[in-house]
């Protein structure tokens, strides 16, 4: 019996190990972007990721910033969508 709580605890702490080699690998790979008031961006439509065109873009702009909130969050604006609020990444 104890040598199966044994077994347990490694996969236990291998999977916790595994765990931070993924979150420092993820953490490097993303980079990060710095917005202000007033600057224009383009935004990525994640929607033609699943489902591809062939020759249509996946990217939607320029859309001008109109307010940053906290953790990220962004509010753009664009002519033909109006105001909205999208993810900083």
């Amino acid at each position: 019996m104890n040598e199966l709580e044994e077994f347990r605890l490694d996969a236990y702490e291998s999977s916790k190990v595994y765990k931070e080699k993924m979150k420092k690998w993820h953490d490097k790979c993303i980079l990060q972007t710095e917005f202000k008031e007033g600057h224009l961006a383009f935004l990525f439509n994640s929607y033609l990721k699943l489902f591809p065109g062939k020759l249509r873009s996946r990217w939607y702009g320029p859309s001008k910033v109109v307010k940053i909130f906290l953790y990220g969050l962004v509010e753009v604006w664009s002519v033909t969508f109006g105001s909205f609020k999208v993810n900083g990444q």
